[in-house]
């Protein structure tokens, strides 16, 4: 493959500099007969760090849909993944270099009959252990826990499972070397989590300020999926006439969803940006979740840098575009700080050194 040369201001430092790409890697020495490629602004690929690839509403799905989901993914500059459960075998698309890098969590733990159906492994707490180290052994290095989901004999959120099987699950989860996230709406479920040593909180729309100053102590991330969030109103009409309990706790959730944002923000928790795609959920929609999360009052530097460079590196990735780094980036025609909307428009796609 022939060397080529983009050019344009380089985030996060915005230093104009001539980018080549060589074996699949950037460089900053010119080599012999470089192409030019392009110019513009010059990202680090984007990161999705809540995406459940190779998931529909009814579950698994086929290998020709799974690539359609990534792909489009692709397309709007996300080249990392981190899937946050997943009913699909989706090891194949580690595979293929012209699909997005994938860090695979397995299926979710759920509780018996308290989750969505077909999505994950639903077990008791006894089996609770054992499940997990299954999952991660059979993962990436990640374990998704459904920490919290609605209970018909409380009509209301309630967590998943007890503290003492909660502890014991992310122990094994940590003795094989992964960390643990768990899908948290309430509240009630997030500090035997955080007792328990877990590693990240998804969605975490019931989080205190106890809560926000623990995470911080132990380095607990917290993706929110504010996309997702918005969608509380509509669960709670739909369980409102058999669960009028869980239909009041979800519209308070909604209620304080920024409030509970911007006191993470503020309190020092690291955030990351999902699109939660899959289910009912598009992909390809990174950029919709970046621009919400700015619309709720954090700031664009911090929200892209969260979904670029501070997202790699979080995930085990070089976080910049460093000499010899992978040649994983996005161009664009106009400064994604200043104006995140070009987000929707990447004019180059570059992955593992081929532009899309």
């Amino acid at each position: 493959m022939s060397a080529l040369r983009f050019s344009g201001p380089v985030l996060p430092d915005g230093e104009v500099r001539e980018v080549f790409v060589l074996d699949g890697r950037v460089t900053y020495e010119r080599p012999t007969g470089a192409q030019k490629a392009g110019e513009g602004w010059i990202l680090p690929g984007l990161v999705d760090a809540h995406n459940h690839l190779g998931l529909e509403d009814g579950g698994a799905i086929s290998d020709e849909q799974i690539e359609e989901q990534a792909l489009a993914d692709r397309g709007n500059g996300v080249l990392l993944t981190r899937d946050c459960g997943s009913p699909s075998d989706t090891r194949w698309v580690q595979e293929r270099e012209d699909l997005p890098r994938l860090i695979r969590c397995g299926r979710h733990v759920a509780r018996t009959r308290r989750y969505i159906k077909n999505y994950g492994h639903e077990v008791e707490p006894e089996a609770l252990t054992d499940t997990v180290a299954e999952q991660a052994r059979a993962g990436d290095g990640w374990v998704k826990l459904v920490g919290d989901w609605i209970s018909r004999e409380a009509g209301d959120l309630a967590p998943s499972f007890p503290a003492d099987a909660v502890a014991d699950a992310i122990e094994v989860a940590h003795a094989h070397g992964a960390k643990v996230t768990a899908h948290c709406f309430g509240t009630d479920s997030i500090s035997p989590l955080l007792d328990a040593g877990i590693d990240c909180i998804e969605h975490g729309t019931g989080l205190t300020h106890e809560h926000l100053e623990r995470m911080v102590a132990a380095g607990v991330a917290l993706v929110p999926t504010v996309l997702q969030t918005t969608k509380f109103p509509e669960f709670a009409d739909a369980g409102r006439e058999k669960f009028p309990d869980y239909a009041h706790t979800m519209e308070q959730l909604y209620a304080r969803r920024r409030e509970v944002l911007m006191n993470a923000h503020d309190a020092g928790v690291a955030l990351y940006v999902g699109s939660d795609g899959g289910g009912s959920t598009r992909h390809g929609v990174l950029h919709e979740e970046i621009l919400a999360m700015i619309e709720m009052g954090l700031s664009a530097e911090y929200v892209i840098g969260a979904a670029s460079w501070r997202g790699r590196e979080w995930l085990g990735f070089n976080g910049g575009l460093d000499e010899g780094a992978p040649a994983d980036f996005v161009v664009y025609p106009r400064n994604p700080v200043e104006d995140p909307s070009v987000l929707a428009e990447p004019s180059y796609v570059v992955l593992r050194g081929r532009v899309y």
